[in-house]
């Protein structure tokens, strides 16, 4: 069983989706969680209000992870509210999907300060509270299979993603000294809210029978993964990529 009793963890876009179960399945697993938001601030209180009701303690926090100032005080906050912090997950995204030739400078600049660079302000400025603590801790960069897979009309969300999980091997060679371990999850396609943004629920329906599990994943499964990698268990697992697509991959070797 995973035990992150008095573990203090930060989940960046944890309102809806991958970030929201995360954030709960860290409170099954005994620890207390901020939440952060951009928006959606009823759906942030909501998870907040689940949170608690596993008896832990929760805290809901708005920031734009692309503004370095905002994630800064907002670790200042987990810090003084709870106490300390252990666990980092870099989940919050943006992902504007247009073809190459017409995406726009502007599209391409918010989903790489969000996906990226949003990653890059959440981790550097938890490590450095983590290596003043002494106590070691854990970060989880959620990726994408987008990573690996240049998925036409979606050119700004891959080459975050396969700039994040260069990022993450750096800075998990760089915190080995620290006792921080740094790992990060490939979600392959996830039935979340923001996929409605771009798809229909008969399209998504249609589209998971074609996969190689012939369901689209959910986000509990990939919350369960990250609470592993994040917990005493994986103990022995830094630098890391564990994929959680249901063999979306494999499908595209056929």
């Amino acid at each position: 069983m995973i035990n992150l009793l008095n573990s203090v963890a930060l989940v960046t876009g944890a309102s809806r989706g991958i970030g929201r179960a995360c954030a709960v399945e860290f409170a099954r697993a005994g620890a207390d969680v901020v939440i952060n938001y951009r928006s959606h601030p009823e759906d942030a209180d909501s998870a907040v209000a689940e949170v608690e009701a596993l008896g832990r303690r929760a805290i809901a926090v708005q920031a734009d992870v692309a503004d370095r100032a905002a994630v800064d005080a907002m670790v200042d906050r987990a810090l003084t509210d709870l106490g300390r912090l252990d666990i980092l997950v870099a989940n919050a995204y943006a992902s504007v999907r247009e073809p190459f030739l017409d995406i726009t400078p502007e599209g391409m600049s918010r989903t790489l300060d969000v996906s990226l660079l949003g990653a890059f302000h959440a981790a550097q400025s938890v490590s450095r509270k983590l290596v003043t603590q002494k106590r070691g801790g854990a970060i989880c960069f959620i990726s994408s299979v987008h990573a690996f897979t240049p998925v036409a009309g979606s050119l700004a969300y891959n080459t975050a993603k396969a700039g994040m999980n260069h990022m993450a091997a750096t800075i998990a060679a760089e915190m080995v000294d620290h006792r921080v371990r740094v790992n990060t999850v490939e979600p392959g396609w996830i039935d979340t809210p923001g996929e409605r943004a771009f798809t229909s629920e008969d399209e998504l329906v249609e589209a998971g029978k074609k996969l190689a599990w012939g369901r689209l994943g959910t986000p509990d499964e990939v919350a369960r993964a990250v609470t592993f990698l994040c917990s005493p268990a994986a103990e022995y697992i830094t630098g890391a990529v564990l994929r959680v697509d249901g063999g979306y991959w494999l499908k595209k070797t056929e």
